[in-house]
């Protein structure tokens, strides 16, 4: 029992940590992890190598596809710091906000069906739902949901020691306590209540769960074996993974995390998956496999985004840009969720680079690193 409160309260704290510093963020696209035997002169290997040499992470794991279609899995590190177990090539992992992509892919293509309007009012696909201090369901429509420009308070920032199984509405309900942060279509402010509110509108307009569209939709046919949406309750990885970890303090010890109910991320973060699986769905999606031009070119209409993405970055509808040091820029998005930190990024020429570190990122300056590998993924 003593173990059981003391696990509790170590998930609240990783839960609130993440979230202070933007998590479940669309951080910048990502990198490709490495094989500790074939280091050598591999740019990507070596960036691996250093996040865990440099005492960012414990393990790191990740895929990349070069222009020839070449793909190379990447290990470096441990993927169980009690057993000293190997890091899974190409395993499973939580992938945080990346699910994002996944939930705004969803309401696109309904949006291309003629289900839903982009610039129409959430109120119209959920009546009487958004409503609070300085907050009007009439006034936010779709598009400032997924391009984070709601002004609606983040509700991540106020889940306290509560970690339990949530369902969707409550994490409205938390969010809502709180009055609205800016007019709408104003300001460009990461809140992870915009994509719990676009998953409830897909369930709304589909009658069928989020779980279920996103497998019939996006999972089944682009052939993702190793994605899923965990089921209510269900805190495990279903294969094989590397262990996922937090530290309570900087310089702290690592505690692993692995096991945790992710409901609470829902539509904004609850997403398992691969580092192959994802550059799978994110060239897919740029190649037009998901989304007909027009919502693909939507989805592509950015602004600026701040904090916690680096300078340059653009956030579209669910996709984001960033540049890349040799030129041009990739697309992807990215996720932070205790355990698990992971970038993806994709070109317009075909490169594309997923990887993952077994830690969130504690600061600015290891989620640069993990980017940077991304960018040496993409550059070499």
């Amino acid at each position: 029992m003593k173990s059981h409160r003391r696990r509790h309260a170590l998930t609240a704290a990783a839960v609130t940590a993440a979230l202070a510093v933007g998590t479940l963020a669309a951080a910048a696209p990502s990198a490709v992890a490495a094989s500790p035997s074939g280091s050598g002169r591999d740019v990507v290997q070596q960036r691996l190598n250093a996040l865990v040499a440099d005492g960012v992470a414990p393990g790191a794991l990740g895929t990349v596809r070069s222009l020839d279609g070449r793909v190379r899995s990447y290990t470096a590190g441990v993927g169980d710091i009690a057993t000293g177990a190997a890091v899974p090539r190409d395993g499973q992992v939580r992938v945080g906000s990346n699910t994002k992509t996944f939930t705004s892919v969803l309401v696109l293509q309904l949006v291309a069906r003629g289900k839903v309007e982009l610039d129409a009012p959430v109120e119209r696909y959920l009546p009487g739902v958004v409503r609070g201090e300085r907050i009007d369901g009439n006034r936010i429509t779709v598009r400032h949901l997924l391009q984070q420009t709601s002004g609606l308070p983040n509700y991540t920032l106020h889940l306290g020691d509560d970690v339990r199984l949530y369902q969707p509405r409550e994490l409205l309900d938390i969010a809502l306590r709180y009055p609205g942060e800016s007019e709408p279509g104003e300001v460009w402010a990461y809140s992870n209540t915009n994509y719990v509110l676009a998953g409830l509108i897909v369930e709304a307009v589909t009658h069928r769960s989020l779980a279920e569209e996103i497998d019939r939709r996006i999972v089944r046919p682009l052939g993702l074996r190793h994605t899923y949406f965990p089921v209510p309750g269900d805190a495990t990885i279903r294969e094989a993974h590397p262990r996922g970890y937090y530290r309570e303090s900087a310089g702290g010890p690592l505690v692993d995390i692995t096991d945790m109910d992710p409901s609470w991320a829902w539509a904004a973060g609850q997403l398992v998956s691969t580092p192959s699986d994802l550059n799978r769905f994110f060239t897919a999606l740029l190649d037009g496999e998901l989304l007909p031009p027009d919502q693909l070119a939507e989805m592509r209409t950015t602004v600026p985004a701040k904090e916690p993405f680096a300078a340059g970055t653009a956030y579209g509808l669910g996709l984001v840009s960033t540049p890349l040091s040799c030129g041009g820029v990739y697309w992807g998005h990215g996720g932070s969720i205790p355990g698990y930190e992971t970038r993806v990024g994709v070109t317009e020429d075909g490169r594309a680079a997923t990887v993952t570190m077994t830690v969130q990122a504690p600061d600015k300056a290891a989620a640069r690193q993990l980017e940077g590998a991304v960018d040496a993924a993409l550059c070499r």
